[in-house]
């Protein structure tokens, strides 16, 4: 149970359509189940209420995890919110298969490039447009990833790849696309530049993603992470070297709250 299934069944209640007892029953089911919060699986305890506090998907992160245990936590949140997708991270090639293997019947969707894969039913792009924006090629695997994220957690998002500040008249050409944005998502690794051109091209919120990509000086994201700290264009949000998840997750916040407050119903590109 999400927050607006708890919200329907409180008014519901309210307005007399259905009884305490039968409430009580639903929220032990829906919303309480051991009163825990969680389910203890030994080596993972599991959150089962974060569907309910936030309203958002969740998330493993598989890296530094086996393949058996990303597939048992994946099965236990998929009978805790059997109408919500789940989606795993940092998912190397073996334990994509192992998920795959363990759920043939589920709905799938996955990114090798990313290192992302999604089961459940995804939400159809309704909830704010967002822009990911990718210096160069080599950035592409953390702009895969926060693409997946923020589609995953409901936004339309439209990616648009190589226009690093090597060739300055490529981002120009994509100026279309940044203004249709709720958000922007900045990739970029080497001199990091890209975030602060964009921000001055466009007044919608900006969050910028360090890579790592770079040679020697650019000390593993270091470099480009301190140039977008640094953004001479105001309106720059900056997350951690090669989080794409983190910024995948903010704009699609930012992006799902403009499509709130404006009512506005996004058409979905095509994928």
């Amino acid at each position: 149970m999400d927050r607006d299934e708890a919200r329907r069944l409180l008014a519901a209640v309210a307005g007399g359509a259905t009884g305490v007892d039968e409430a009580l029953s639903r929220l032990e089911s829906g919303v309480l189940g051991d009163g825990a919060g969680f389910a203890d699986l030994g080596f993972a305890r599991v959150d089962t209420h974060r569907v309910l506090r936030t309203g958002d998907p969740e998330v493993v992160y598989a890296a530094g995890k086996t393949s058996e245990q990303v597939v048992a936590i994946v099965k236990q949140l998929r009978s805790a919110h059997a109408t919500h997708p789940i989606l795993v991270t940092r998912a190397s090639d073996e334990c994509r298969a192992a998920v795959r293997t363990a759920c043939p019947d589920e709905p799938l969707v996955e990114d090798a490039v990313g290192r992302c894969v999604a089961l459940g039913p995804l939400p159809r792009g309704t909830r704010g447009r967002i822009a990911v924006v990718c210096a160069g090629t080599s950035d592409l695997p953390v702009a895969a990833e926060a693409t997946f994220t923020a589609r995953v957690f409901g936004a339309t998002v439209e990616q648009v790849t190589d226009v690093g500040v090597a060739g300055i008249h490529r981002i120009l050409a994509a100026r279309p696309a940044l203004d249709r944005a709720d958000c922007v998502v900045v990739v970029a690794g080497m001199d990091g530049a890209l975030p602060g051109v964009v921000a001055g091209l466009t007044g919608v919120p900006i969050v910028a993603v360090p890579t790592s990509v770079g040679y020697g000086a650019a000390f593993g994201g270091l470099a480009p992470l301190l140039t977008m700290l640094n953004a001479c264009a105001p309106g720059v949000a900056v997350v951690n070297i090669d989080n794409g998840f983190g910024a995948g997750v903010y704009s699609a916040r930012v992006a799902r709250r403009a499509a709130a407050s404006t009512g506005a119903t996004v058409t979905e590109l095509p994928r």
